[in-house]
This record gives C-alpha cells, sequence and structure tokens, in this order.
C-alpha cells in the first residue's frame, strides 16, 4: 500500500521545527529514522498531514557527559549509541540492551529518542529508560521541561508529550559503585520483537545484601511494567537463588498482566518472565560485587 497524500517539510533548525509543530500540532509528525512510521503511513494506520523531517537538525545527534548523567540528543543513532565509548563506561544498561534493537539496518536509521517516543511495550529502549531513572527533555516554542521517565510513558504507543512539544534529549544517570545491571530477553529468533525482556538492577551494601533493586519488563502489558512489589521483595536480602526465584513469582503473577501475542500466551509470557529474572538477578548481583 502507499501512504495517505501529506506534506513534507525538512527544517534546518529547532526552532523551525518547534514552529511548525506548534501550527500543525498532532497534524504534524516529526520524523526521525521513519522505522515505525513509513510502514504505519503505508498501511494507512497514521494518515498525518504534514511529515516534520528532524533529520538535517545536527544539534539533536550529541552523546555528551555535562554532568553526572550522560546526554543523548533524541535524533542520535541507535548504531552510534551502541558503539559510543561514553555510554558503555557510564551507562552499561543502555549498551547492553541496544544489540537487542532488530537488526543492524534498522539501528543504522532508527533513533534513540524516535524509539522512546513511539513508546511500543515491546520496544527495549523504554524498559531502560524506566529502570535507569532516566528524563526526558521536552521543548515546544513556548519553552521546555524535562520529564522524569516514570512520567512520561503514558500507556500503549502513549506519552506524556504535548502536541506541541518534540523530544530532544535524553538524560541517562550514571553508573554508581556496588550496582550491576542487566538486561536480557527471549525472541524466537534475533531480531523479533521478544516475547518477555527485562532490565534489572541491584545495589549491594556493605554487607552485601541487596540495599535497592529495580525490575522493569517488556512486552507483558501495555508499556514498560515496573515490578515495584518484586523489587521490594528482595530489598534487604541476602542475594541468593531462593529470594531471585520469589521476586520472579512476584512479578510474574502479581505485578504483570500480559496480553499474550501470536507466538506467546500470557501464561508463557509469565513463564519466561520468572525465569528471565532468575537469570538477570544473578547477573546483576555479580556485577555488582565487582563494581
Amino acid at each position: 500500500m502507499k501512504p495517505a497524500p501529506f506534506e513534507y517539510h525538512a527544517p534546518t533548525s529547532l526552532d523551525a521545527a518547534l514552529a511548525l509543530k506548534a501550527e500543525h500540532g498532532d497534524d504534524g509528525k516529526p520524523l526521525a529514522g521513519g522505522q515505525s512510521l513509513i510502514p504505519a503511513m503505508n498501511f494507512r494506520v497514521a494518515q498525518p498531514s504534514l511529515l516534520i523531517d528532524l533529520n538535517h537538525i545536527p544539534e539533536l545527534r550529541h552523546i555528551t557527559k555535562p554532568n553526572g548523567s550522560v546526554h543523548i540528543g533524541s535524533m542520535t543513532l541507535q548504531s552510534s549509541a551502541e558503539r559510543d565509548k561514553l555510554i558503555a563506561e557510564h551507562v552499561p544498561l543502555l549498551h547492553e540492551a541496544i544489540p537487542n534493537i532488530a537488526h543492524p539496518q534498522i539501528r543504522n536509521r532508527g533513533t534513540i529518542g524516535g524509539s522512546l517516543a513511539h513508546a511500543d511495550p515491546a520496544s527495549e529502549l523504554p524498559v531502560v529508560a524506566l529502570a535507569l531513572g532516566a528524563r526526558f527533555r521536552a521543548q515546544s516554542s513556548a519553552g521546555e521541561r524535562w520529564i522524569e521517565a516514570k512520567d512520561f510513558f503514558a500507556g500503549l504507543f502513549a506519552t506524556a508529550l504535548q502536541t506541541d512539544e518534540l523530544l530532544t534529549e535524553i538524560a541517562f544517570p550514571t553508573k554508581t559503585a556496588r550496582t550491576g545491571y542487566c538486561f536480557t530477553e527471549v525472541a524466537r529468533r534475533h531480531g523479533d520483537y521478544a516475547m518477555a525482556g527485562l532490565a534489572a538492577i541491584v545495589e549491594l551494601d556493605a554487607n552485601d545484601k541487596i540495599a535497592a533493586a529495580k525490575l522493569v519488563y517488556l512486552n507483558v502489558g501495555d508499556g514498560p511494567v515496573d515490578a515495584a512489589s518484586a523489587a521490594a521483595s528482595l530489598i534487604g536480602k541476602a542475594p541468593e537463588a531462593a529470594a531471585f526465584k520469589e521476586a520472579g513469582r512476584i512479578a510474574s503473577q502479581e505485578d504483570m498482566h500480559p496480553f499474550g501475542n501470536v507466538h506467546a500466551t500470557p501464561e508463557y509470557q509469565r513463564h519466561l518472565s520468572a525465569v528471565l529474572t532468575e537469570r538477570a538477578l544473578a547477573t546483576a548481583t555479580q556485577r555488582a560485587k565487582v563494581a
């Protein structure tokens, strides 16, 4: 199929892009990598009257570390972030997750901000952002604001961005001592959407007990699923198999409500989530001990 008729603008400055967004609102769709939007337009699931191509705005492509966070411009290619040394050193969870996104050809066009703003519940980047407590910079012609990850994702393909706003930058907190990370998922084939997956973070205290934990799952709800009860069950406990198994049980049976799909029933998604929880927590704990 072919898309419905639309206008096309390729602004060369952020101010020009924001002016177009202010004028057209929801009818003006930002074009980043186009890996999700263009197929949707071809099937006429999406029919914007205007495309605002952000690929000619160099200020939206950067990776810097100005303070205690790594700042990534929204138009930074996923493949660029995958190879970046700052991210590998200071945001290892993100570094580990990116190679799981589709295939290299997709990552060569897909952008960090585009994936996050699309808010697909099966995507890897929203899970990582929520687990790490990332912050999102939203800009409009009227000004800017920072949105916490826990407030950014608003359901199935929905975010807190207003109709006149563009996502321009994401700030990821850098790793801390005695903290370990792990990203893992299971797909039928590498590059397919995962049937289930998660980002796990474990912080150990001076006595090697779990001081803090985070468990965030993908494709088991209408957005990234923060398994708060499962994570809370770990606090104060020794990082051992029994504790990990119980956390997996709580996460899979109480914290999530998977829909199932053509490749996995809800029951199988729960089973995968429980197994992956145990594996991810074991890996994150080992990494915390040497961090």
